[in-house]
């Protein structure tokens, strides 16, 4: 899923123009950006936590000429680590909470009906070129 899915999806769920779910998103991401980049930690209770840490500089090796070291110098990162609620629900051990109690989704047959066909589509095109690689 990338961002243009996941607004439209948002939108659908909540009701609420696409515009205003892409600000709200631009919004979100901005801030999680400047937070990370400033240093803060952002939890996101059963969700999962974003950090920065520090990736020390090290010793690597040029890939086309193995006898060439290259140095690699120190970074800071940004790093997720899911919480246990998203792993849960990932592995399945648990189903999904259900929205809260203000959101309700708009049309809940139309919602559910969109993303299947558009998937599906999405899943078969992909496919088929792979499939003739291989035959070649």
């Amino acid at each position: 899923m990338n961002k243009a899915e996941l607004v439209s999806s948002i939108a659908e769920t909540t009701g609420q123009p696409k515009t205003e779910v892409q600000n709200t998103v631009g919004a979100l991401l901005h801030s999680l950006t400047g937070a990370l980049a400033k240093g803060e930690r952002i939890t996101l209770v059963g969700f999962g936590t974003f950090e920065r840490r520090h990736r020390q500089a090290r010793i690597g090796v040029n890939p086309q000429n193995p006898k060439q070291k290259l140095k690699i110098e120190a970074a800071r990162v940004p790093v997720f680590r899911a919480g246990q609620e998203l792993k849960d629900v990932v592995d399945g051990r648990s189903k999904m909470a259900s929205l809260p109690k203000g959101i309700s989704p708009s049309s809940p047959k139309k919602a559910a009906a969109k993303p299947k066909a558009g998937a599906a589509k999405k899943k078969a095109a992909p496919a088929k070129p792979v499939a003739k690689k291989k035959k070649r």
